[in-house]
């Protein structure tokens, strides 16, 4: 059976034999793996990318020559939605994680502070929101491994500088370096676009330094620029001003809902939610709860979104934010 392989398919191939780094090359072969098809004509290739996958990592973790191992560059996702934060050199990223989370990057006004990816965990309600700061991207320079950062992650604010009157340029400069790396910088994901999701990332901008110099016209020569293709937020990290609003609409815009979880007979668990994406359905919330869940759901009853309190519903009803489930399986 032939294997059919998609012309995308053979561009991350490309990409593959063209990299000089463990780093990229798994990037490449991960990307090779979510593109290719799924059917017998494939079985082989599959398990060979699986095998050499597995060799490249191995050869990633393996200590080096003086016993150390390298540093890492991935940051694993756990239930938070990850964001990752990207701009030009200098924009202020790390302020914004100083002020919106328990981190403590160093913060200094030159560029390339940032050298390695740094994550930390943003409160918001009874919520934590992932930041992940990443280095610069530069004409200079640009870390090969960030863009596989930027393709893992849920969405990214992409941070610019309005005291610089350049920050027009730079905003374009990223977002066409990122879409050299074949990533699509967008407002919102489209389920109904062909391209691979992954390579479509979700992003709203964040204009730092609103208390700088020439901040209010380059805050307008920025909206007009834009318009409605990204939703803009300004702010001061520094000063701590529209942080807080930042915060809320970098929830509102990652379109998530919390749901809580009942215990038949127990009250509800309503200090740590479930996260997940809006139009998610009770199915989606078994199995975010355990597996097994999923695989034996008999019903659920719902609080919130029911037409009353503990409304039986069945596996397809859409959850909404604040939702209290009780779940209950076939043992």
């Amino acid at each position: 059976m032939p294997a059919n392989l998609p012309p995308d398919y053979k561009a991350a191939e490309r990409r593959f034999r063209e990299a000089k780094t463990v780093e990229d090359k798994i990037a490449a072969i991960q990307e090779m793996m979510a593109i290719i098809p799924k059917h017998k004509g494939t079985d082989k290739l599959r398990a060979d990318l699986r095998r050499r996958l597995s060799k490249l990592k191995a050869e990633q973790q393996a200590p080096s020559k003086t016993g150390r191992r390298g540093p890492s560059y991935h940051i694993p996702k756990d239930e938070a939605p990850q964001v990752v934060l990207i701009g030009s050199p200098n924009v202020g990223k790390s302020a914004i994680v100083a002020a919106t989370t328990n981190a403590t990057p160093e913060v200094a006004n030159y560029p390339f502070t940032t050298r390695l990816p740094l994550p930390a965990m943003m409160p918001y309600d009874d919520i934590y929101i992932e930041l992940i700061d990443l280095p610069p991207l530069s004409p200079d320079h640009t870390e090969t491994w960030l863009p596989e950062m930027i393709r893992n992650a849920d969405a990214a604010l992409l941070v610019v500088d309005l005291s610089s009157d350049d920050c027009v340029d730079m905003l374009v400069f990223v977002r066409e370096t990122l879409a050299e790396k074949g990533i699509r910088l967008t407002r919102i994901h489209d389920p109904q676009e062909t391209e691979l999701p992954r390579n479509v990332k979700p992003t709203m901008i964040v204009a730092n330094k609103l208390d700088g110099p020439s901040a209010e016209e380059n805050l307008e020569f920025l909206k007009e620029i834009i318009g409605d293709e990204f939703p803009i937020i300004a702010i001061s990290a520094e000063a701590g001003e529209g942080v807080p609003a930042m915060k809320k609409a970098l929830y509102e815009f990652l379109d998530v809902v919390r749901i809580y979880s009942k215990i038949p007979g127990k009250k509800a668990e309503m200090k740590k939610p479930f996260i997940v994406p809006r139009g998610s359905t009770v199915i989606d919330v078994a199995r975010k709860i355990h597996r097994e869940f999923g695989d034996n759901l008999k019903f659920a009853r719902v609080w919130g979104s029911g037409k009353f309190d503990g409304q039986v519903v069945d596996r397809d009803h859409v959850v909404e934010d604040g939702d209290v489930l009780e779940i209950h399986v076939d043992m």
